[in-house]
């Protein structure tokens, strides 16, 4: 199995996405700020995300893959085809209706999403009518993540990782049309979201049909994969969807502060799903089709192999770019952000959540590589259970600490949090027997970790000496981070090589899915 060339595959879609989600999140602050209607439109935007992530591309996914790769490996490519309308049916008819309830009773969610938002009138009254204007694009988006998941059930990569960069597309389309006719209002914006999701549905579809995978709507049924996949799925959309329900649980919270919290936290975890997506979506999406066919046919060792080497990719990826986002925080924020309606106290302000928030990026990714070990044993029950646990645990750290620490003490709840789930998972697999640290990985991730300390000291010195210029014109900005990231990437790579962590014959070989 080439997992380090299907990760780079999904990786590398995936970092164009983020690339222009930064240009859309420069765009949105320098036109919105952190103000109201910024505030409003974040949480328009976050209720259909939260609902995508729990029903589509988190439970729903979790459940639909390992009893598609099941499929697939009995039956061929007409029973996984068979199998994937019959589920798209049964969820496009549940959407539809719960979308159309979802419009109906906006008012009552929204005052348990944005409990503080009720007391400004206007800006309440302008949450519900943008995410009114929203909540469509989550019927396209779970259809979307369906299609996404038959495509890498059959090892096709590519086109569901390339789908998010239309959503930015749009997003950015749109700002650029705000900006230039002077429209403050948030609606244009809200709208260019629903239109992204029906784009990036039809563009699945097409890519079904090329891969020989074409979907045809059929009469709902709850035949009988349907009904284990709904089994599979109902404890793993607490499960599988944590991490989305502790945003939700920090938003709500966070409207209850000052005017600008919600917005802070939006742009932190903003910056922060750069690494988390790239790497944690990446690797936790091609691990699990592969993983679930070595658990289906037996092959033990090849399942605690496949989740290893992916422990081990997370983890170089991610630990060096925990320390950078957390060493260079206020760098990177004032130069990628601050302009317009965007100035420093904001750019001070978000910086102290996303360094709170990179210190749980690691963990984040951890999850998203040690769930499917359970998923792919068809047990959503375990991991429920954590989930929970994890969500108690933010709540509570979250009430306590948003006394003395406001929007901060919010994101370091989340990543503890986020630390407590993912140790649990690992502990709770090693006791299954389904999986433990094998020699080179045992090895190696101390040498990754020795590695990052050593390139966070060499930017924490850099960083000092290039204050004056961080300070400076935007241009000059722009340069000094430029260098900073440079060093970085260029110190870890040394460092990495110094210590054996990784050598580029390895690399080369693996991207090419011969034996390492």
């Amino acid at each position: 199995m080439a997992l380090l060339r299907s990760a780079a595959t999904v990786g590398s879609y995936t970092l164009v996405s983020r690339i222009l989600g930064f240009v859309r999140d420069i765009l949105t602050a320098a036109i919105l700020g952190a103000g109201p209607v910024a505030d409003a439109f974040f949480v328009a935007q976050r209720l259909p995300n939260l609902f995508r992530s729990l029903f589509a591309e988190g439970a729903f996914s979790a459940a639909f893959v390992p009893l598609a790769s099941g499929a697939l490996a009995d039956g061929g490519d007409a029973a996984v085809r068979e199998f994937a309308e019959e589920a798209f049916s049964v969820l496009f008819a549940a959407l539809l209706v719960f979308v159309a309830a979802g419009e109906i009773f906006m008012p009552w969610v929204l005052r348990v999403i944005a409990p503080g938002f009720e007391r400004d009138p206007a800006k309440f009254r302008l949450v519900v009518d943008l995410t009114r204007i929203t909540f469509p694009y989550l019927l396209f988006i779970s259809l979307t993540a369906l299609q996404g998941g038959l495509l890498n059930t059959v090892e096709r990569f590519a086109a569901p990782a390339a789908t998010p960069i239309l959503l930015n597309l749009f997003l950015i389309a749109a700002l650029i049309a705000m900006a230039h006719y002077g429209w403050t209002g948030g609606h244009l914006l809200a709208a260019a979201l629903t239109a992204a999701g029906i784009a990036q549905f039809f563009w699945l579809m097409a890519s079904c049909r090329r891969a020989g995978v074409r979907l045809r709507l059929r009469r709902p049924r709850l035949t009988p994969r349907v009904r284990e996949t709904l089994r599979i799925m109902g404890p793993g959309i607490v499960g599988a969807g944590v991490t989305q329900l502790n945003l939700v649980i920090s938003t709500a919270l966070a409207s209850l502060l000052p005017g600008g919290s919600v917005s802070y936290l939006y742009y932190a975890d903003r910056l922060n799903q750069l690494p988390l997506g790239v790497v944690g979506i990446a690797v936790g999406t091609a691990i699990l089709p592969s993983l679930s066919r070595q658990v289906r046919t037996g092959d033990a060792a090849g399942a605690v192999a496949t989740q290893n080497r992916g422990v081990e990719l997370a983890l170089l990826l991610t630990l060096p770019a925990a320390a950078a986002l957390i060493v260079l925080a206020l760098p990177i924020l004032t130069a990628l952000f601050e302009r317009g309606a965007f100035g420093p106290v904001q750019a001070r302000a978000t910086a102290a959540a996303l360094a709170a928030y990179a210190a749980g990026l690691p963990a984040f990714v951890l999850v998203k590589v040690l769930a499917p070990g359970f998923f792919a044993h068809r047990n959503t029950k375990t991991p429920v259970k954590v989930a929970v646990a994890a969500l108690a645990l933010n709540l509570g750290l979250t009430l306590v600490l948003m006394q003395f620490l406001a929007h901060v003490g919010i994101a370091i709840a989340l990543s503890a949090s986020g630390w407590m789930q993912a140790l649990t998972l690992h502990a709770l697999l090693r006791r299954h027997g389904h999986f433990h640290l094998d020699r080179r990985a045992a090895t190696k991730i101390p040498r990754i970790a020795a590695a990052t300390a050593g390139m966070a000291l060499l930017l924490w010195g850099l960083r000092d000496v290039l204050a004056p210029d961080i300070a400076g014109p935007p241009a000059l900005r722009l340069a000094a981070l430029a260098a900073l990231t440079a060093a970085g990437l260029l110190s870890f790579a040394l460092f990495g090589l110094a210590l054996g962590v990784a050598d580029w014959r390895e690399l080369r070989t693996r991207l090419r899915g011969l034996p390492a």
